[in-house]
């Protein structure tokens, strides 16, 4: 039988391929399906018969399937038989064809396990014979200068032990070539090589030819006549290439920045009435030396437009459509901004969500009128149905607790969706500090009217060590550490073990604080310290303060918050030996402190938050007041009284305004002067370009600062752009500080005939600084430098032109 059918298979000729041949046949030896496509041979046509003579039509029938019996695998070195037989698409017992061979192929090829596959079959047993990729010993790159060797390795797919493929490699290096014109080297190339070893491994090799990097030569602009030259560059990212732009990769050549960018001068024009505007065309030509692009802009502004009517649709009547009407920011009349309707939607959506529509679609149409020069724009809201909260999702969290986040949020489960609730919910949690990003989004629940809110939090270190130094125009040094935990054991629990040593203060203090006490939404904590001021540098005295206190907060509404407190101290104040004595005694102001002395104080603080973002605020204004009762018993009696408020307004994302005020003032009663360290000093971080307590009442002969029992400063803070790269984590801005301090206890400035005491300087006068402050997030934590200038002051205060301060979390 296998010899009848072998002499038919060869007849069949360029009419069937091999493998079907092989299939049919059973040969001796087998006859093997390939995994690269294989071309027929095809034998000579036979010559032409002679007109007289008629050649018989000879009809051969199909190869009949065969009937495997077992199945043998050959070539397997590192993959085991099973994983073969795993992959493999047919079993003993199967009959098989030509086709079925070639599905079999395929199905083991695209593993990506086998560089080679072929099958047979040999008196009914199957043979597969396979040639397994090798395994990556090494991936290694040459001639990368510009690319670090950590960043490409974070760019491919290969990895050491991992299996090598052709089409792996390819994809490499396309990735690699798109690294490298995101750089600007728009020649570069990359060559892999292979490098065979034993056992079946091998070493890959991209050879790099990085190339010149293209710059940009110049940046030419058609058909703007609105906008200058310079306007319409400085919108853009892409900058010409100049010899002094070190620390930039925005002047070398990059197709996607420039689709960026084009994208940014339509935003910049329709936000300026240029409705119409458009981009005629985009030309970046390679320069004849390969090493600068010319890109040159054609512009068509197009007409400048108004807002024309403005209407909202909603499918019915559950939203109403004038009250959303009057939520839109956009009038008749007003210069059309493609801003403003963005803005438009935003406050349509927050609208229907804070009502429970939870996925509300908003589609704005436009209709321009040339002829007037305005655009109607009409918002059509797809309100759907109303929406229930059907879960909550907590993700991310890995050392919080889901209770700490979830005592958190305004909404649970069964509650109606509301957006507003939803974004105070976020903003509670970022207060929080535990968390380095939330994001807070809504999907499609089980049915059209749940909803299911994913809360995905990434969190960030809450620990933190804190190391502090300060410089100032008399060389003076101090350093200060910190150890703090926010979240202690994932409870969102508050525990500061803090020691701090220097020429100015030494402090052992502990402090705990449960946010959520006994359950409710009361913050309530303990304090325990020993403090030693030696502030002889600034003022002839030493203060030792030991005690401890209880506090209690809780909130009076989403932006208010309470806070109680009650502390008992010991103060002690000590003079150097012979200072109260003697001719060139100290001053009164001073001396009359010596000693130690009970403190026993009540006091509260009202907290008031208004800003669009607790941490990096842009939008909004916040305020406090704290005030504190001495002399529920001991031997101390006084009110003191403090308040101050910021706001804040953003330009731009990059120039943000800030104002923020403080003013605090103390008064003694039952016939109680203040002591002096009650009073309030002010300079160092309270008043830049001072030392601390280097502003105030002063004694001319000892040079001691003495406090005052009033102040009043004053700061604006413009946050610029330094056009430094974002992955620096630079930030600058401009600063003014103004204010003043003074007002002692007139026993005090006052000689025993009640004349004024000339050693006692007490002008509250006008005190101003203004200079730049550095804020650096460098890799050993954040760093801030202040330089500064004192534009007003008194002969007696002292100064400090510089100031630095840093701090690192773990």
């Amino acid at each position: 039988m296998n010899d009848m059918t072998s002499r038919a298979a060869v007849r069949l000729g360029a009419r069937s391929s091999l493998l079907a041949l092989a299939v049919a046949a059973g040969f001796t030896a087998p006859a093997l399906a390939q995994s690269a496509p294989v071309q027929p041979t095809v034998a000579p046509a036979p010559p032409a018969a002679a007109p007289a003579e008629a050649t018989p039509h000879v009809q051969v029938a199909a190869p009949q399937p065969i009937t495997i019996n077992r199945i043998i695998v050959q070539g397997a070195q590192r993959i085991d038989q099973t994983t073969v037989l795993s992959y493999l698409p047919i079993r003993p017992g199967d009959a098989v064809d030509a086709s079925v061979l070639d599905v079999a192929v395929r199905t083991l090829s695209r593993t990506g396990l086998f560089a080679d596959v072929q099958l047979g079959v040999q008196n009914g047993d199957l043979i597969v014979q396979i040639v397994e990729n090798p395994i990556i010993n090494q991936v290694v790159f040459e001639g990368n200068h510009a690319l670090s060797q950590d960043k490409l390795n974070k760019e491919v797919t290969l990895k050491p032990r991992g299996i090598y493929t052709r089409a792996k490699v390819q994809e490499d290096v396309g990735s690699i070539i798109e690294l490298y014109r995101l750089q600007g080297r728009i020649s570069a190339t990359v060559t892999p090589k292979l490098v065979q070893l034993e056992q079946n491994r091998v070493d890959v090799i991209f050879e790099i030819n990085e190339g010149p990097q293209t710059g940009i030569s110049a940046i030419n602009v058609l058909g703007n006549k609105a906008f200058s030259d310079g306007d319409v560059r400085g919108v853009m990212v892409t900058e010409k290439s100049q010899w002094w732009k070190f620390f930039s990769n925005n002047d070398n050549y990059d197709p996607n920045r420039l689709e960026y960018d084009q994208e940014q001068l339509r935003k910049f024009y329709t936000n300026r009435g240029y409705y119409d505007f458009r981009i005629i065309s985009s030309v970046a030509e390679l320069q004849p030396d390969n090493q600068a692009f010319e890109i040159t802009l054609t512009l068509n502004e197009g007409d400048k437009y108004n807002f024309g009517k403005i209407n909202v649709v909603t499918q019915n009547d559950r939203l109403n459509a004038d009250f959303l009407k009057a939520l839109v920011p956009i009038r008749e009349g007003q210069l059309y901004e493609s801003d403003k309707i963005e803005q438009a939607v935003d406050a349509l959506t927050f609208a229907a969500g804070s009502a429970g529509y939870a996925f509300v679609e908003i589609n704005p149409t436009y209709r321009a009128n040339p002829e007037t020069d305005t655009v109607d724009v009409t918002f059509n809201v797809s309100e759907g149905q109303r929406v229930y909260i059907d879960r909550i999702n907590v993700v991310g969290n890995t050392r919080t607790i889901d209770p700490v986040i979830r005592r958190e949020l305004l909404l649970t489960e069964g509650d109606a969706y509301n957006r507003a609730l939803m974004e105070r919910s976020r903003n509670n949690l970022r207060a929080l500090g535990f968390f380095k990003d939330v994001k807070v989004a809504e999907e499609r629940g089980s049915a059209p009217d749940r909803s299911v809110i994913n809360v995905n939090v990434e969190e960030q270190p809450t620990g933190e060590l804190s190391v502090g130094a300060g410089f100032s125009s008399v060389d003076s040094f101090t350093v200060n550490l910190g150890i703090s935990e926010r979240n202690f054991r994932g409870r969102g629990q508050n525990v500061v073990a803090r020691l701090e040593w220097g020429s100015l203060r030494q402090q052992v203090d502990f402090r705990f604080t449960e946010p959520k006490f006994l359950g409710r939404d009361l913050r309530a904590g303990f304090d325990l310290f020993h403090s030693r001021y030696d502030l002889s540098r600034y003022s002839s005295y030493d203060y030792r303060s030991t005690g401890g206190g209880l506090r209690l907060s809780y909130p009076l509404n989403g932006n208010m918050l309470l806070s109680t407190r009650y502390f008992l101290k010991s103060d002690e104040i000590i003079v150097p030996y012979g200072y109260c004595g003697g001719v060139g005694a100290g001053s009164s102001a001073l001396c009359d402190q010596i000693g130690s002395y009970i403190n026993s104080s009540i006091g509260y603080t009202l907290q008031i938050n208004y800003t669009n973002d607790p941490i990096r605020p842009t939008r909004g204004w916040a305020g406090s007041i704290r005030q504190d009762l001495a002399g529920l018993g001991g031997d101390v009696n006084y009110v003191k009284t403090e308040a101050d408020a910021s706001w804040y307004y953003g330009i731009t994302p990059n120039w943000v305004v800030s104002l923020q005020g403080s003013t605090g003032y103390v008064s003694g009663w039952n016939g109680d002067p203040i002591r002096i360290n009650d009073r309030f000093f002010k300079g160092g971080n309270s008043f830049r370009g001072f030392e601390t307590a280097g502003m105030g009442p002063r004694d001319r002969t000892t040079t001691d600062a003495l406090g005052g029992n009033f102040y009043a400063i004053g700061t604006v803070e413009l946050t610029v752009p330094n056009y430094l790269p974002e992955q620096y984590g630079i930030k600058t801005s401009l600063f003014a500080d103004v204010g003043t301090l003074g007002v002692l206890d007139d026993r005090y400035k006052l000689t025993a005939t009640g004349a004024p005491n000339a050693n006692i300087a007490d002008e509250l006068s006008l005190r101003a600084s203004a200079g730049v402050s550095i804020h650096w997030k460098s890799p050993m934590g954040p760093i801030r430098f202040d330089i500064s200038k004192v534009l007003s002051k008194e002969d007696y205060d002292k100064t400090e032109s510089f100031r630095f301060s840093t701090s690192t979390q773990f």
